[in-house]
């Protein structure tokens, strides 16, 4: 696992800022919570009649004046899109750095083979997600205790889970798509986060664009619908580990095979 641990070591400042980042504003968005309870019935009310606007961010099912339905708005919306941004980045980074940096060719003199190599980049982006979400859990639970609120422990752990998978499933992909640059991936990576989220985002203002859904991860991670479904959507949560197999199948035969 030298490659691993080598990745680890190289991503280390990434991971800290992402994850402090997405961190703090974890606590400020729970910190301000207490402050902002008294007045949340009215908001939730004014929500709720601004029609298509209110639906895309799901504002209009759920009282914004409860610690749930204010965590699955506003906290799952900054875990989300902040872990999205983080999974998509190292996930496209991850082989074309190589080329990138001019690399590759010492990489593959040492007895090691391709597939070992793309394993153990893979290996080291999965422990990096894995170590953030566990950290924003802490970092979410300990906050919910300071503000001395009941932790609402299934809807909190199933938004973090869908989470998880949500950047598992996005990082896979760019983890594919990394297999076919050779460099400026960075762009990429950003770019389909962002698109991804804006397609969730229109899903939910249009009955008629509800099959979106399934093509955005942001569809099963959605933290109004976890909520009110008291689960996540078995059917989109398929297709999101359809796409991740495919992502990852897709590194491993043209990274094998790939003229560097």
């Amino acid at each position: 696992m030298t490659l691993t641990k080598h990745e680890l070591r190289q991503g280390r400042v990434s991971f800290a800022v992402w994850t402090g980042a997405i961190a703090l504003l974890l606590v400020i968005c729970l910190l301000v919570f207490p402050e902002m309870k008294g007045e949340m019935e009215s908001i939730s009310r004014l929500f709720a009649a601004m029609g298509s606007f209110a639906a895309a961010f799901g504002m209009d099912r759920l009282n914004f004046g409860t610690l749930t339905g204010f965590y699955a708005i506003e906290c799952v919306n900054v875990l989300g899109l902040g872990g999205a941004f983080f999974a998509t980045l190292t996930g496209v980074s991850a082989l074309e750095k190589e080329e990138r940096g001019g690399t590759a060719e010492f990489l593959l003199t040492h007895p090691i083979s391709r597939a070992r190599v793309a394993t153990e980049k893979l290996a080291a982006i999965l422990s990096q997600i894995t170590a953030m979400n566990l950290i924003l859990l802490l970092v979410s639970l300990f906050s919910i205790c300071a503000i001395g609120e009941p932790i609402p422990w299934r809807e909190v752990l199933l938004m973090h889970f869908a989470c998880f998978l949500l950047q598992t499933e996005l990082a896979a992909v760019c983890f594919g798509i990394s297999a076919f640059l050779r460099r400026g991936g960075f762009g990429i990576g950003l770019g389909i986060a962002t698109m991804l989220y804006f397609l969730n985002l229109i899903a939910n203002m249009s009955e008629k664009l509800r099959f979106l859904k399934y093509i955005t991860p942001f569809g099963y991670c959605e933290g109004v619908d976890i909520v009110t479904n008291g689960g996540l959507d078995v059917g989109m949560l398929a297709v999101g580990l359809l796409f991740t197999g495919v992502g990852i199948a897709a590194a491993y035969l043209n990274y094998c095979r790939k003229d560097l």
